[in-house]
């Protein structure tokens, strides 16, 4: 009898182009995918709690497949951790209900973002964090960060320029910290639009350098423009930490 799985997932998403499965190119849902079909014989989507950008990164990525097998969810979880390569892990494989949906039951998600402005660059972390050639304002970009916090419209925010869905959005937290040269956006909301925190990194980087105002958050977002906001932060240093139901 066929039942739903839970996987929680980690990956190190250098070398892919994202989660979504595409034509002759790398990513993660597609080696999942090909594992699946190896150990049932027969072709099963894997579907994902979101579609993280190429280069993007997750340690708690939560996906989901109906299938049939014998085995245990530890004998599956051993397989397809035998069979994908060293960059992706199943950290953890459960049998859900029948309605589990891994993109829809979905409430929440926490992302981090990890910048490095330190003298020495960060040789072991270097795929992991974007390092920064000037030192940004912290206490300006928590300033602009409070104002993003909330129900807003995120248009301005949107990598996706003929997106005809809602783009309101709710972004509970945005906390940034500093420590050691590593700077930390650590972002958290009901959902987010395509490279939505990437731009929100972007845009605040951009007050934290004083090319804009924290005050000017409330602009941007009454614009819903893309051109007004700053620029998509580069995909290295972004982590998807969490999924919440």
């Amino acid at each position: 009898m066929k039942k739903t799985y839970k996987f929680t997932i980690a990956y190190d998403g250098s070398r892919y182009f994202g989660w979504e499965h595409q034509p002759d190119r790398d990513t993660i849902q597609g080696k999942l995918e090909s594992v699946l079909e190896r150990m049932t014989g027969t072709f099963t989507d894997v579907i994902g709690a979101g579609r993280t950008d190429a280069g993007v990164h997750a340690r708690a990525m939560t996906a989901h497949a109906v299938f049939e097998t014998d085995m245990s969810c530890e004998e599956i979880r051993d397989y397809f951790n035998r069979y994908l390569p060293d960059d992706i892990a199943v950290r953890d494989v459960v049998v859900a209900s029948d309605r589990f949906h891994a993109r829809y039951k979905a409430v929440g998600k926490t992302y981090q973002y990890t910048c490095f402005d330190g003298p020495v660059k960060p040789v072991f972390d270097r795929k992991y964090v974007t390092v920064l050639k000037e030192s940004p304002n912290v206490e300006a970009m928590q300033q602009a960060a409070s104002i993003l916090e909330g129900e807003h419209d995120f248009r301005s925010f949107c990598g996706n320029p003929r997106m005809k869905k809602s783009t309101v959005r709710v972004v509970d937290t945005i906390e940034i910290t500093k420590k050691s040269g590593y700077i930390r956006f650590r972002v958290h909301g009901t959902g987010f639009l395509q490279n939505m925190v990437r731009i929100i990194v972007g845009t605040l980087l951009e007050v934290g350098y004083g090319r804009l105002k924290p005050e000017d958050m409330e602009a941007i977002l009454e614009a819903k423009d893309r051109k007004v906001a700053g620029p998509t932060a580069p995909p290295e240093g972004l982590m998807l930490m969490k999924v919440d139901y």
